[in-house]
């Protein structure tokens, strides 16, 4: 395609110097420096023509790689973000994860613990430590007690969180502008 725009330059060089030189050979008392300073005026405006269509090329070229370029940071910068959303979501899930299983393991023990301080009252009160034995059982069900408010309490504030993550609106998305020679500027875009 680029060649074809050489094409009517390259002719008009050719048909310029065969005019020249079929005048030069007709003319038998011929001045060859008329028709040399002729045929290097012709061809320092055919160099100019064509320097000018290379810068143009050369331009064009240009300014589509650079808009390639931009498409290309717009694409990363979006892919970016969406990883990096994702990255977050999956922590988020993976710090609910361990909180639910470290959860499961205390509670597992202070329940081993309930049922062993309810079975040395019981043991304390068939042996007769009444005293002792109501008082341990006192403090166990004082224990489980506590412990099931506690535990209300941080399924309240669980649920309230996870409310409070629901309702959070996503990150945002930083969109670049795409014209123009410059580098783009990042800026939020209302939306």
């Amino acid at each position: 395609m680029s060649m074809f725009r050489f094409l009517p330059g390259i002719i008009i060089v050719q048909a310029a110097t065969a005019v020249l030189v079929f005048a030069f050979v007709e003319s038998s008392k011929a001045n060859w420096q008329l028709y040399g300073l002729l045929a290097l005026i012709a061809s320092f405006m055919t160099a100019f023509w064509f320097g000018s269509i290379a810068n143009h090329m050369k331009k064009d070229a240009l300014a589509r790689m650079k808009e390639k370029l931009v498409r290309e940071r717009e694409q990363l910068l979006v892919a970016t973000e969406k990883e990096k959303r994702q990255a977050f979501e999956k922590t988020q899930q993976r710090i609910a994860k361990e909180t639910n299983r470290a959860h499961a393991k205390a509670n597992f023990k202070v329940g081993a613990t309930v049922v062993g301080a309810v079975g040395i009252g019981v043991g304390l009160l068939s042996f007769q430590f009444f005293t002792f034995g109501l008082l341990t059982l006192l403090a166990a069900g004082g224990a489980l007690t506590g412990y099931v408010v506690r535990a209300r309490q941080d399924a309240l504030t669980g649920k309230a969180a996870r409310r409070i993550l629901a309702r959070r609106k996503p990150p945002e998305l930083i969109e670049a502008e795409t014209s123009g020679p410059t580098p783009p500027r990042l800026e939020k875009k209302p939306r």
